[in-house]
């Protein structure tokens, strides 16, 4: 990620890849802010980049939405990719740990979700004490003195334009839950969905059988 480079905006795109659309006649102004939110996928989801994932809404507003997929790792480890940006990273306890898919948008830049918040050139700050950080400074700070301690990185993130997240709820693309931070940051990529799916009181076995979004 460049350094200073600014935090994505959301992007104007559909995720479907069938080009511009107006979804501003489904909603002007979101009825709930999804920001801190989990979005489940539910069983009908075609679009390959987010079946079966989980998605953590980092920002939500009248102009779209934007998060980060935490439960599919790429095949890269952290070192690898530090290898890769020239970065030196002296705290080997992170050389293991994978790189996530954020999803399908600036796949080729890196993105760090992470707690706490912290003081960064380049932060979408989402809570008090967490924030979407797309700066190369907190990179270094991870290799050099292995801080912040919770993070994960990801290339790549998800936009939604305006009114498009809102369509998707309505046609039960997905599910919803406030998220809980101890999901992304205390669980392997593989238990977290099943995790975030327990917190509606639902088996991930089961859920071919939910519908809507809580």
């Amino acid at each position: 990620m460049p350094a200073g480079a600014q935090p994505p905006r959301l992007d104007r795109r559909p995720l479907d890849g069938r080009g511009e659309a107006d979804y501003n006649h489904f909603v002007v102004q979101p009825a709930v802010n999804l920001t801190h939110h989990f979005l489940i996928a539910m069983p009908a989801m075609v679009d390959p980049n987010f079946a079966r994932t989980l998605t953590y809404i980092c920002e939500h507003n009248e102009q779209g939405a934007l998060g980060i997929v935490v439960n599919r790792p790429l095949d890269m480890i952290l070192e690898t990719l530090f290898e890769r940006i020239d970065i030196p990273l002296e705290t080997t306890r992170f050389s293991a740990l994978p790189v996530m898919f954020g999803g399908p948008v600036q796949t080729d830049r890196g993105f760090v979700l992470h707690r706490p918040l912290g003081k960064w050139q380049a932060t979408l700050p989402v809570r008090d004490e967490l924030g979407l950080t797309s700066s190369r400074d907190i990179l270094q700070s991870v290799g050099s003195a292995g801080e912040p301690e919770e993070f994960i990185v990801t290339l790549g993130y998800a936009g939604w334009a305006a009114g498009q997240l809102e369509y998707e709820l309505g046609q039960n693309a997905w599910l919803t839950v406030a998220a809980d931070p101890r999901i992304i940051f205390d669980l392997s990529p593989e238990e977290r969905l099943p995790a975030a799916m327990q917190l509606l009181g639902f088996d991930l076995a089961n859920l071919s059988d939910v519908a809507g979004h809580a």
